[in-house]
This record gives C-alpha cells, structure tokens and sequence, in this order.
C-alpha cells in the first residue's frame, strides 16, 4: 500500500464530511435545549441507549488492538472483555439508580453536586492527561 489517494477516495471522503457536517449543522440548529442535544430530551429507551453505549464500546481497538493483542499473548486478553461483561451489569445496577437520582447529565456535573467543585476540576484534569 502506497498511501496515495485516488480521485475516488478524495471523492467519498469529501462527500462523507459534507454529510456528517451537514447532519450536525442541522440538528443543531433544530435542538434548543442542552438535554434535547445531548441527551435527547431524556425520552428514549433503554434499548436504543444501551445500543449507543455498545457501539461506542466497539471501536477499531477492539478489531485491531485486541485481534493483534490476542494473537501475541495468547486467549488470555480475552478475559478481560468477558469481565467486563459482569463488571458493567453490576454497576448498572448500583450506580446508575444513584446517578440518574441525582439528575445530573455528565459524570464531573455529578461529582460536582456530590462532593464539590474541587472534586469536579479533578476529576476533568485527570480525564483529560489520562
């Protein structure tokens, strides 16, 4: 693979921002609120957001890293998505009834309501460095 484009890859990936830039000029323009934006407007399922959640989830780290990471050390990476499995069905559990309770709509919002500002401010430092 030489790495050069074509006139049809030029093509596609123009034609692929339009349409993403357009989608997003448009829907945010529509939308007026933040939680109609972001979160929209707290009235889907459960189904379509864990969908959301999953695909998120499900990246090219996932099809790369881990095939390649597999294949170098063996099944034992696979572990740790069967884990993790288990792991977000207890926190589904315990700590999503708590975070909705509390009617915040990101984690530093939430941190911020429970233990202060400063806590906040940490927590956003450390996600951006980490």
């Amino acid at each position: 693979m030489t790495g050069n484009f074509t006139l049809i890859d030029n093509i596609v990936l123009i034609l692929y921002l339009i349409i993403v830039l357009s989608l997003g000029f448009y829907y945010s323009r529509k939308e007026k609120k933040f939680v109609d934006y972001f979160l929209a407007g707290r009235n889907i399922g459960w189904f379509v957001v864990g969908m959301s959640i999953f695909a998120t989830n499900i990246s090219s780290e996932h099809f790369v890293g881990l095939a390649g990471s597999g294949a170098s050390r063996g099944l034992a990476v696979g572990q740790f998505e069967l884990m993790a499995i288990f792991i977000l069905i207890i926190l589904g559990w315990l700590l999503a009834p708590i975070y909705i309770k509390s009617g915040a709509s990101t984690m530093p919002e939430f941190l911020e309501k429970r233990f202060g500002r400063k806590s906040s401010q940490f927590f956003a430092v450390i996600s951006l460095f980490y």
